[in-house]
């Protein structure tokens, strides 16, 4: 069998595999089709970009983010030291500038004599050596026709959507603030812009959004959306205080021109370091730019707001992982071939990072003649990947890391407080995750 390693796909996922692989001795070849051909979403050519929030999520400790991200520290993830390095304020959670975060990942790419990087699109899987299929959420049609024919199913997709960005200069900071929820950050700051709103101007706004029209799209009336990225508009069809207590909720926050709680509010969380840029949190959306515009500019404090980026749809597509891997991310019927990423059945970035980690190391394993591992049940990794293969195939749809993918820790099983529980988990997962950390001995 040929030891060469192919790895189709420069983001998240494809970075850290094939960084994996370098780490344990091996060559890999990298494919990237940008900047040759872009998608709907991507607006540069360069690897590790971030095409929707610039958050890897929380860092509160005994969180189930928190925990997956110190498993990936512990384990040398190139893409976690990356983000570490270019973090910007945004209280409790991992936030990074994301243009020097890609910036620097491709440059550790470019410059790993192991990675051989490869600026063309991939349209058929390589017939010899092993592949990991990293592709991501918007693979190409041709790719994902080649893949569906590998796999004998159909493909899945469902549609997501991205937030707007506005330049901070354009925000009245007259009216907005500065705060964090409770005044909770990890440096003491305040790390967030707040947009209050009473309960007049949130009634408006919320009948603005509904009538609003919806971008031109060829999407299906049956659409599946993924739950935890839903339009706002979506949101607002629920219910009319579906948005106060979702991505508009004032909880936590005091509006210093009225020493209370606002009816409702929107949070900006920063771009980059400069904090030149600030993205709408929870705002994305699939109304037609113009639109977007008008709507968003009845948000208090943005009534003269400049836009960078607009919120946009895009389709997202991802096997039905269950029915064809293993915990390892192998694929059944063909062990030469692993999956990673959104399109192995993940969301969010982290969980793209974590799968390319796991799917980078099997694949290096199996060019070493070694069985493939997976990582601990106890821990988070272990757990997404055991969901990944394990989760009913029916109705399959991807997952974020949560504590009800771990298994209970026995010692805090008993106990009602769930924080003691978390807390017992996250003891439990960090001590197994050394059983993983040194995987080709």
């Amino acid at each position: 069998m040929s030891k060469t390693i192919h790895i189709l796909g420069g983001g998240l996922a494809g970075c850290e595999a094939a960084w994996q692989v370098a780490r344990a001795g091996l060559d890999a070849t990298l494919y990237e089709m940008r900047p040759v051909r872009s998608t709907a979403a991507h607006k540069t050519g360069r690897l590790a970009e971030l095409v929707c929030s610039n958050s890897l999520k929380s860092e509160q400790e005994n969180s189930a983010s928190w925990l997956l991200k110190q498993e990936l520290r512990r384990l040398g993830s190139l893409l976690l030291r990356v983000a570490d390095e270019c973090r910007v304020p945004a209280g409790h959670a991992l936030t990074v500038d994301r243009d020097v975060f890609s910036g620097l990942v491709t440059e550790a790419i470019e410059q790993e004599p192991r990675i051989e990087m490869r600026r063309e699109e991939v349209t058929t899987l390589p017939d010899e050596g092993i592949v990991v299929i990293a592709t991501g959420p918007l693979t190409s049609d041709a790719l994902a026709n080649e893949i569906a024919r590998l796999t004998g199913s159909e493909r899945l997709f469902f549609f997501d959507s991205i937030s707007p960005i506005v330049d901070a200069e354009s925000i009245d900071y007259s009216i907005a603030f500065r705060a964090s929820r409770y005044g909770k950050s990890l440096d003491g700051g305040d790390d967030y812009v707040n947009c209050p709103f009473d309960k007049a101007q949130y009634e408006r706004f919320l009948e603005a959004l509904l009538n609003a029209e919806s971008a031109d799209a060829h999407i299906p009336d049956d659409v599946a959306y993924f739950e935890a990225c839903l339009p706002i508009e979506e949101l607002a069809r629920r219910g009319k205080d579906t948005l106060r207590f979702g991505p508009m909720k004032p909880v936590g926050l005091v509006d210093p021109r009225t020493g209370r709680r606002p009816y409702a509010a929107v949070q900006l969380r920063a771009e980059n370091a400069r904090q030149s840029s600030y993205n709408l949190v929870g705002f994305q959306n699939h109304l037609k730019f113009g639109e977007q515009q008008r709507v968003m500019r009845m948000i208090p404090g943005l009534e003269r707001a400049e836009f960078l980026r607009l919120g946009q749809m895009h389709r997202n597509t991802y096997i039905n992982a269950p029915a064809l891997l293993t915990n390892a991310l192998q694929l059944k019927t063909d062990a030469r071939i692993f999956f990673a990423g959104q399109i192995s059945g993940v969301e969010g970035y982290v969980e793209s990072i974590a799968t390319g980690l796991v799917a980078g190391r099997g694949a290096a394993r199996w060019a070493l003649e070694m069985e493939p591992l997976a990582p601990a049940r106890e821990t988070a990794l272990g757990s997404l990947c055991h969901f990944v293969s394990s989760a009913n195939p029916r109705g399959y749809q991807p997952a974020n890391i949560a504590f009800d993918l771990l298994p209970p820790a026995e010692d805090a099983a008993n106990t009602r407080d769930k924080n003691v529980r978390r807390a017992a988990v996250c003891r439990r997962a960090l001590s197994k995750i050394e059983e993983y950390a040194v995987p080709h001995e």
